[in-house]
């Protein structure tokens, strides 16, 4: 986890309440002195549907047909409020940001009753400037949320969107709205930590560290520091050609000693770029391949001498690409970790549970042990959930995983011909790629989940007669992004992708696949603008049809399962363990509920 020099943490216990839209003035509500003693807690990170279950105003969502009672959750208007006490010193010129690191979804943030803010984005992190509203004493933050359809009601549909119409214009997880393996489930809250940041004169904006080049004698790490005055204008005015700003940089091993470092590093033009020589370096592997080993990077960052911001965090030195031919120039998808060729074993990860701000960091420990237990050694996560917490990048960096990581765009169109919707994906992409391009888990970047492909067959098959809204995205924003802020991993625009003789994108003989025979009864070889197939069918279905599945890179495959007996009957109410029953039913949101017993047949 990164650290900050001065952070004052905001999460744990607050207050929420719900009213019907235009019921409250939000100024009422948000007033610093409102009497919400009578207001539900709620744990933050959190959301509204954990709180409410823990207070037992609603019952456990996956019981029975209980994820339905509780629709009415995303219907209202939600607030959350907190308080909290503040030192200031009046001697120094002190600059103060609110950070959420997640909020579900469209939030108004207010401080002391003024209004500071709105996000329109649960997949990305969100900052505020307090500096004029925090005092010394008591203070007091309010967050409204506003019921999705107020925003989505008026926009226009789109042929195609996997599920539900209302996806495209919502930067939330997809599968909030219900997938073929989970309930809709629409969360809202703040499901990220909240913090307050101080600062004095200056502050580490990023850090970019990469290893440019490994052996055993020696790795090459480029680190670069963007550094920001947090100056008012005016004494920016006074002070700026006086101010001096210089960073220390330093790798440590495990015991602290420094293997490679640079001091008084001058910041020039609010940058501090230089390379360290780390000597018979111990390199980043996975847990198949050697050690996961962990240094530590650290930027201290001074002005005229004196620190004013720190950054720490764990760093793996290790080299990564993706070679797409073999030595015989054919075609290939392998991963190169450290010059060595990975055979890539592994799974998609979508959240761990619906409630995801809910979920304790204990959970992502055990599921990625899980992992690694099972001879697994990548995880793709999986476009249609968000960029994972910092703990899953944590564990993945510590336990040896490799992560193919999904931009959050799945199976449907995406409407990138208008400016607000592409400024606020430009700020999530920009906003995750800086979070995460640090870590020696992350393997490669991922545009999106199937968009590529399934358009192709919907076109043929009349399904989408629309252009393919959205491509702009995939081949041309995040690419750009990608380029201005992280070259050190490859990017590949979608998932399955890849063409050759004219057949479609997931042909097994370029690129990555997503095997689908097995299941969904896809009949390939399909040729590019071919009306697709399906065999519901004994045959059609049968996890026979890996045997004749070649693939380069199979990055997704499986067939629906139930959960196992323990979970089944802990969720439903007595008498419907049987196959059949209304309850088993419900919890099959595929679209054909015959292929498992076909599959059982067979």
């Amino acid at each position: 986890m990164k650290t900050y020099s001065s952070s004052q943490d905001l999460s744990g216990q607050w207050k929420i309440q719900h009213f019907e839209v235009g019921e409250k003035r939000a100024m009422d509500v948000a007033a610093a002195t409102l009497d919400d003693r009578f207001w539900i807690g709620a744990e933050v990170p959190g959301d509204v549907h954990a709180a409410l279950v823990e207070r037992s105003i609603i019952d456990p969502p996956y019981y029975g047909h209980n994820d339905a009672k509780s629709r009415w959750i995303e219907q209202k208007e939600w607030w959350y409020r907190t308080t909290f006490n503040l030192v200031r010193d009046a001697e120094t010129e002190e600059h103060f940001e609110l950070v959420f690191e997640g909020l579900d979804t469209f939030a108004t943030v207010y401080v002391n009753g003024h209004e500071v803010g709105k996000t329109a984005n649960m997949l990305m992190s969100h900052a505020f400037d307090v500096t004029s509203l925090v005092r010394s004493g008591w203070n007091a933050i309010a967050v409204k949320f506003d019921p999705l359809h107020m925003h989505h009601r008026d926009k226009e549909t789109f042929d195609w969107s996997s599920y539900t119409k209302e996806r495209p214009w919502l930067r939330k997880a997809a599968m909030n709205f219900g997938w073929d393996w989970g309930p809709r489930m629409v969360t809202v809250g703040i499901w990220g930590a909240v913090r307050l940041e101080k600062r004095t004169i200056a502050k580490l904006e990023s850090v970019y560290a990469r290893t440019e080049s490994v052996s055993s004698e020696l790795a090459v790490l480029h680190v670069t520091a963007d550094v920001k005055s947090v100056l008012s204008y005016r004494n920016r005015q006074k002070r700026e050609q006086a101010v001096v700003a210089t960073c220390n940089v330093r790798l440590l091993d495990r015991s602290g000693h420094e293997v490679a470092g640079v001091t008084e590093l001058p910041v020039e033009g609010g940058i501090a770029d230089t390379t360290l020589n780390v000597t018979s370096p111990q390199l980043w592997w996975t847990h198949d391949l050697g050690e996961p080993y962990l240094y530590t990077l650290e930027v201290t960052l001074f002005a005229d001498g004196v620190e004013v911001d720190r950054y720490s965090e764990p760093y793996g030195l290790r080299t990564i690409e993706l070679a797409l031919h073999n030595e015989r120039g054919e075609d290939a998808f392998t991963f190169i970790l450290n010059g060595v060729k990975v055979y890539a074993k592994g799974a998609n990860w979508i959240p761990a549970d619906h409630l995801i701000g809910a979920i304790p960091n204990s959970r992502y420990r055990e599921l990625v042990e899980l992992s690694v237990e099972g001879h697994m050694n990548m995880l793709r996560v999986w476009a249609g959930g968000i960029y994972e917490k910092d703990v899953f990048y944590d564990e993945c960096d510590r336990q040896g995983v490799l992560v193919w990581q999904d931009f959050a765009f799945a199976n449907a169109l995406f409407p990138d011909f208008n400016r607000d919707f592409m400024d606020n994906v430009r700020q999530e992409v920009e906003n995750n790629v800086l979070r995460l391009r640090n870590r020696a888990s992350l393997a490669l970047w991922c545009g999106n989940n199937e968009i590529d492909w399934l358009y192709d067959m919907k076109s043929a098959s009349g399904d989408i007669t629309s252009p393919f809204y959205g491509e702009q995205i995939y081949h041309e924003l995040i690419p750009e992004v990608l380029e201005r802020l992280d070259l050190s991993r490859p990017y590949w625009p979608s998932s399955p992708f890849g063409d050759s003789n004219g057949q479609d994108a997931n042909d097994p003989d370029v690129g990555d696949r997503h095997n689908w025979q097995v299941w969904h009864g896809s009949v390939y070889p399909r040729k590019h603008g071919e009306p697709p197939l399906l065999d519901y069918s004994i045959e059609g279905v049968t996890f026979k049809n890996y045997k004749n599945d070649h693939a380069l890179f199979s990055s997704e495959f499986g067939m629906h399962a139930s959960a196992n007996r323990y979970t089944l009957e802990k969720n439903m109410p007595a008498g419907q363990f049987y196959w059949g029953s209304p309850e088993m039913a419900y919890r099959n949101k595929d679209t054909n509920h015959q292929k498992g017993i076909l599959l059982m047949e067979g």
